[in-house]
């Protein structure tokens, strides 16, 4: 299962990431997290989670996730957990057998962990997760 630490030690990994540190969320993606709240956001992204990427043969794979429309897709391209070919690359899951329940809750806590920390985490935010680094 998801360690808090597990994020913050992937963290320099996907910095160094050309592609994948050009994600960042822009302040419409901040003002829809603050409406909607976060555990909105945790739904959709169990959900987006659940259909495009835990099944062991997503359909389209490799260009299921959007790059832009929610903040959990920018999430998932930051954070490699866009597709199994990255899930592979990125986070040693094999492709071609579907998702445990603990990667699915493994991949939506790193996908939380990332949108908390683009939110500058915020002491609300970090109550509403349970992700504060320093807890």
């Amino acid at each position: 299962m998801f360690d808090k630490l597990d994020f913050f030690q992937l963290l320099p990994r996907l910095r160094r990431s050309k592609f994948r540190s050009k994600f960042k969320l822009d302040q419409k993606d901040l003002d829809y997290i603050e409406k909607v709240g976060m555990e909105k956001i945790k739904q959709h992204a169990q959900d987006f989670i659940e259909k495009r990427l835990a099944p062991a043969e997503p359909p389209n794979d490799g260009r299921q996730t959007p790059f832009k429309g929610h903040p959990v897709f920018k999430a998932q391209h930051a954070t490699a957990t866009c597709c199994r070919s990255c899930l592979l690359k990125w986070h040693s899951i094999p492709k071609g057998r579907a998702l445990t329940a603990d990667e699915c809750q493994k991949i939506i806590d790193i996908l939380l962990a990332w949108i908390v920390w683009q939110t500058n985490s915020t002491p609300e935010v970090e109550r509403s997760t349970n992700l504060n680094p320093t807890a």
